[in-house]
């Protein structure tokens, strides 16, 4: 049997604070998807005929590119950003960042460092692991590679989430 709060006391932890107003939250989600792409969206966007209408920008270490990064990107180490975007980038043109995964927030200091340059700039949740994790197609000093999809990250053979 589910039990639905009392009005003006929470029975757990989720609800001791309100969920958000409906505009609130809608304001908040519309933010969020306003600085973030997933990464079965940017996949699809980067396999598809044509230009995707954004750069995709590896902000990883040299070392860390040649282990492995999304073909198509651009190779950008956060660091060097102000020195060299501007030869690199068209500032007409969106930024989509990524870096390793959840657990690392390179992206977003390069998606900083862009955006106090005047770039249009999004982060890729999940990063080059849910990239590979996905089953995606990378590349590394050997060439091409590809790993099974981890259930647990994709969606099964339909490739749909549903979401």
């Amino acid at each position: 049997m589910t039990t639905q709060p009392t009005a003006g006391r929470a029975t757990h932890a989720v609800l001791r604070v309100p969920p958000a107003s409906p505009a609130a939250a809608a304001a908040y989600f519309g933010a969020s998807l306003a600085f973030h792409a997933d990464v079965s969206d940017v996949a699809a966007a980067m396999a598809a005929d044509g230009d995707p209408g954004f750069v995709l920008l590896d902000s990883r270490s040299t070392a860390s590119w040649e282990q492995g990064h999304i073909p198509g990107a651009v190779h950008l180490p956060t660091a060097l950003i102000a020195q060299e975007a501007a030869a690199l980038l068209d500032p007409t043109v969106p930024v989509v960042t990524y870096c390793w995964g959840p657990g690392c927030n390179g992206a977003t200091r390069a998606a900083l460092a862009l955006a106090e340059l005047g770039y249009q700039v999004k982060e890729m949740l999940g990063g080059f692991e849910y990239w590979a994790r996905e089953g995606f197609e990378f590349e590394t000093m050997r060439g091409r590679e590809r790993r099974i999809a981890d259930p647990l990250t994709a969606p099964d053979e339909t490739g749909d989430c549903g979401c």
